[in-house]
């Protein structure tokens, strides 16, 4: 199911008569819901790219759109987890390094996680990731959520040029 956001403008009566009591205005709020996916998830299995910068790497943390994580992660997920990510909590994640078909690393550390930040984006920690991976500023690299394995997949898609 898809997960999509929901605004709440018009309040119950019990919320509009406990705003009269306190003598403040009613706050709109919004809700996590989901609804019925009429369309396909996507066929592009790298839907979320990022061309990596030196705060990526230093931080360990790279910050991820609202649209990338709603569309492509919590589309997967339960309306639990992704009310618990809403409600500001870290949540532990795996990510598989798979840039070696043949030999694919397992990152999975309190370093590794999904979290909400500011401003509806969201960060993904992978300090792990960008410390033991081939990772250097100005590569293009690709994740996507892999929803058998309940992990993020990984892999540099492009390496970039450095400059000195």
């Amino acid at each position: 199911m898809k997960k999509t956001f929901c605004n709440k403008f018009i309040p119950s009566k019990a919320e509009e008569e406990a705003a009269k009591r306190s003598n403040t205005p009613f706050q709109v709020t919004r809700e996590l819901v989901e609804i019925r996916d009429l369309y396909p998830a996507p066929t592009n299995p790298w839907q979320i790219k990022k061309v990596v910068t030196d705060a990526d790497i230093i931080t360990g943390k790279l910050v991820l759109s609202h649209h990338e994580v709603v569309e492509y992660v919590f589309r997967y997920w339960t309306l639990e987890m992704c009310n618990y990510v809403e409600s500001g909590n870290r949540v532990l994640v795996v990510i598989w390094d798979v840039g070696d078909e043949k030999s694919p690393v397992r990152h999975h550390s309190e370093n590794i996680y999904l979290e909400l930040r500011a401003q509806d984006t969201y960060t993904l920690g992978w300090m792990d990731v960008a410390r033991n991976s081939a990772v250097n500023p100005n590569d293009e690299v690709g994740m996507f959520w892999l929803r058998q394995t309940k992990s993020f997949q990984f892999k540099v898609l492009r390496h970039g040029v450095l400059n000195d």
